[in-house]
């Protein structure tokens, strides 16, 4: 079933979850609500233009990437060691999440609207999210954000101006995190063929709630 959250901070047993991963219906993003959910593995995803309430899912599968079985293709070590690019972590939350909302802002089911925008902004200026940056001289061309929850990073969305600048983003993040050991697995939320292809796979959810 899905549960329509109170106005108390609060969320249902995530297990509890219909198989498309629906799990609860209403609240709000203010920051408290958001990590308390990021924290059960669940997170806020619906279409702001059709939709007038937040949609919690939390998926019983999760498709996950481990920093050090992150494979990098013969085409991307290419790339990288051409060193046309420039990437940093932290330098341009902003424009980043600003141009994640506008590669899809003219998508019916477009769901990075203002109001996601300014709570994950809110997130990152609390120290509860980053971003990482693909540059080409001054240029942003690529990059991705995400939440940061324990030792899970909750990958939310990334974009690429330039071919394969989201890709390189991620192998970055990824080789950095592995070195310093600040989390142990990238949460992809979604699966696809390029972040299947880059090592994603599936793992249940009790082993990512035990992992955070």
């Amino acid at each position: 079933m899905v549960f329509r959250l109170p106005d108390d901070i609060v969320f249902p047993d995530p297990h509890l979850a219909e198989s498309d991963g629906l799990l609860a219906v209403g609240g709000d993003l203010s920051p408290e609500r958001l990590i308390l959910a990021y924290s059960y593995g669940i997170f806020p995803w619906y279409g702001y233009k059709q939709c007038d309430q937040i949609l919690w899912y939390c998926p019983q599968e999760r498709f996950v990437i481990y920093p050090n079985e992150i494979h990098i293709s013969h085409s991307m070590r290419n790339l990288i060691n051409k060193n046309t690019y420039t990437v940093t972590i932290n330098k341009a939350f902003d424009k980043v999440i600003e141009n994640c909302s506008q590669l899809r802002i003219n998508h019916p089911n477009a769901w990075l609207g203002p109001h996601m925008i300014k709570a994950y902004t809110t997130l990152y200026k609390m120290g509860h999210a980053l971003s990482v940056e693909v540059w080409e001289k001054n240029n942003l061309v690529g990059g991705l954000y995400g939440v940061c929850s324990g030792k899970i990073f909750c990958g939310e969305s990334m974009f690429s101006l330039k071919p394969n600048t989201s890709k390189l983003a991620l192998i970055y993040f990824a080789l950095t995190i592995n070195q310093t050991k600040t989390f142990k697995l990238i949460d992809c939320q979604m699966e696809t063929s390029h972040l299947k292809s880059m090592g994603g796979k599936f793992i249940t959810l009790d082993e990512y709630l035990n992992t955070i």
